[in-house]
């Protein structure tokens, strides 16, 4: 009986392991539960995706998720359909349309994409290579791969690596997911795919 109960014991942790290992989905298709809206720029479900679309103030405009997250792997997918400037930060806090954070950059090409930038700070940490403009894929679907933990973040766009950074700033700091539409008007993107794994 004691062993048939380390066995069961053991099988629980196993499982429990490996729960605590898996990819979450961030975004359920339907609707925008468990993230909040900064702004007056549209943010909408469309056939199960997530759409952020310029409004007519045409300001900055951000959706967050409610909860914090600390070190983690975020993987999702984009499509810009318009303009298509707009980025996913993390370690983030806003208040209004103001954020502070580090921006994983979305942009038209040759404005780097996967790129890291810094709101209201040092600005760009690292821009992407010329070379590496080529790896986004305009008016088609790409993914891309964020790994963020302690004072180190990578990014990797259509399983190419953009960034490998080391700072201690981003270490220090504590937030949440944000995605951006950027100011000017005329941007449209679509969002699919957002899944996090805690570290």
């Amino acid at each position: 009986m004691k062993k048939i109960f380390i066995l069961l014991f053991s099988l629980l942790l196993i499982c429990s392991c490996k729960k605590n290992d898996s990819f979450q989905s961030i975004f359920n298709g339907r609707d925008l539960s468990g993230w909040q809206i900064f702004g007056t720029e549209k943010w909408y479900v469309e056939d199960s995706e997530l759409v952020c679309e310029s409004g007519p103030d045409q300001q900055y405009g951000y959706l967050a998720t409610e909860k914090f997250y600390k070190d983690f792997e975020l993987l999702l997918e984009f499509k810009q359909e318009a303009d298509g400037n707009s980025g996913i930060f993390f370690r983030s806090t806003i208040e209004g349309t103001k954020i502070s954070g580090w921006q994983v950059e979305v942009a038209p090409p040759n404005h780097d994409t996967g790129g890291i930038y810094e709101s209201y700070g040092r600005g760009w940490l690292v821009q992407i290579p010329e070379e590496k403009e080529n790896i986004l894929l305009p008016g088609q679907w790409n993914s891309l791969r964020i790994l963020v933990k302690g004072d180190r973040v990578q990014t990797f766009l259509n399983s190419q690596q953009m960034v490998d950074l080391t700072d201690e700033k981003i270490g220090a700091a504590n937030g949440s997911v944000a995605l951006q539409i950027h100011d000017g008007g005329g941007i449209k993107v679509r969002w699919r795919n957002l899944k996090i794994k805690e570290l």
